[in-house]
C-alpha cells in the first residue's frame, strides 16, 4: 500500500462528510490500495453513530460503504484515464447504491471497509463493497457510478 491515502490523492479539497479530506467534522476516510488490489480502509465508529441498541447505524455503514467505493471507483477511473471532466470535482457520481446488512457491525471497535471495482466504462463503473469485523462481512453494497459531466447552470 502507499503511504498517501486515494482520498488525499484525487480530492484533497473535497468537502464530503465520508470521504472529504476537507471536512474536518466529516468521517474522515482513508482508503489504500493493498498488493492483492482490493482497495482497503479502517473506520472507528463514534459514540453518536449508534442505532439505538449499541450497535453502528446502518445509515452511517450506507455512508461508509458508498464513499470507499469512491475511492475504488476514482481510482479505476484515473488508472484508465478518465479524470474529471472540466468543472468537476470528481470523475463519477454515486448512481445507485445497493446495501445488505447482513449482521451487526461494532460500535466500539474499528471496521474494516473493501472494495473493488467489478465494471467499468467510461459511462459508468460498478464497484462491489462490504464492511467486515471479526473476519466477518456485516454489510455488503454494489455501489453504480455515472460519469460526472457537469451542466452550466440554468
Amino acid at each position: 500500500m502507499t503511504n498517501d491515502s486515494l482520498q488525499d490523492r484525487y480530492f484533497p479539497n473535497l468537502p464530503c462528510f465520508g470521504c472529504g479530506p476537507s471536512n474536518s467534522k466529516g468521517l474522515q476516510l482513508k482508503s489504500h490500495v493493498r498488493d492483492d488490489g482490493l482497495v482497503e480502509a479502517w473506520f472507528t465508529p463514534w459514540a453518536e453513530h449508534d442505532n439505538g441498541l449499541g450497535y453502528l447505524n446502518g445509515g452511517i455503514i450506507a455512508t461508509v460503504l458508498d464513499c470507499h467505493s469512491a475511492a475504488a471507483v476514482t481510482h479505476e477511473a484515473w488508472t484508465r484515464g478518465w479524470p474529471p471532466l472540466p468543472g468537476a470535482d470528481l470523475p463519477y457520481v454515486t448512481a445507485g447504491l445497493d446495501v445488505r446488512y447482513l449482521r451487526p457491525a461494532p460500535l466500539d471497535e474499528p471496521v474494516q471497509l473493501l472494495a473493488r471495482v467489478l465494471e467499468a466504462s467510461e459511462a459508468e463503473i460498478t464497484a462491489e463493497v462490504w464492511l467486515e469485523w471479526d473476519g466477518k462481512p456485516r454489510a455488503t453494497g454494489t455501489a453504480v457510478w455515472k460519469r460526472w459531466r457537469p451542466r452550466p447552470p440554468s
